[in-house]
């Protein structure tokens, strides 16, 4: 059974986790889309910056976001300097890093799609008279669907997993920063292993149907063509 503050640990996470990953889907489409069209140079250098996080250790991505975020960084500044409080130790540092931590697993999985869909049904939209954006919206984003059903629950997952970034941001306040993973970390550290196992069982279990979902809508369609 879980606690009052395990319930709440777990709610604050799936909140973040929805969140950052809706922020994701509307920052990382049209990223996925310039690294999936453009002929540019600099395309190698940003696909290199947005998967750095896959092999960056969470604490170091933590650490400079921090110093990033914190009262003497830049954004720190610039936020006081425009009247507002710190971000760090808040619910919102911890969708910023969340989305920097995740942007891979949604950005990559919406790249390979519309690589997928291919120049000819593009071409053969703008033959019958569709500008880009309309192009866009009526035959990338539909024929790259399984792509983003795909990135947003890559994407989901991974945020309710986060630990690293998370605690170098928000820390462990009790209703506001507080994630899952962080109160299985304290309850195993009190040695509280029945607490630690049942917060930890009802997230792998959580994690499982997600991805087992996803593989299931993913196959369904080719099985309907056999």
């Amino acid at each position: 059974m879980l606690h009052p503050g395990d319930w709440q640990a777990l709610a604050l996470t799936l909140r973040l986790a929805a969140i950052s990953t809706l922020v994701l889907l509307v920052v990382g489409t049209p990223l996925a889309w310039w690294l999936a069209t453009t002929r540019r140079r600099v395309r190698p250098l940003v696909d290199t910056v947005v998967a750095l996080p896959l092999v960056l250790p969470p604490t170091v991505l933590g650490f400079y976001l921090l110093l990033l975020l914190g009262p003497t960084g830049l954004i720190g500044k610039t936020m006081a300097s425009l009247g507002s409080g710190p971000l760090v130790f808040t619910f919102a540092s911890l969708v910023l890093g969340s989305v920097i931590y995740s942007m891979p697993f949604v950005v990559q999985p919406l790249r390979d799609a519309f690589i997928s869909v291919g120049p000819e049904p593009m071409e053969a939209a703008a033959t019958l008279g569709a500008g880009p954006w309309n192009r866009f919206w009526t035959v990338a984003v539909p024929l790259a669907r399984r792509g983003f059903l795909t990135a947003a629950s890559l994407g989901f997952a991974h945020t309710l997993g986060e630990f690293g970034v998370v605690l170098m941001l928000g820390g462990n306040i009790p209703g506001q920063t507080r994630v899952v993973s962080i109160a299985i970390f304290d309850h195993v550290e009190a040695l509280d292993y029945g607490r630690a196992h049942a917060l930890a069982a009802t997230l792998l279990i959580i994690s499982f149907l997600l991805l087992l979902t996803v593989q299931f809508l993913n196959r369904k369609p080719r099985e309907a063509v056999r």
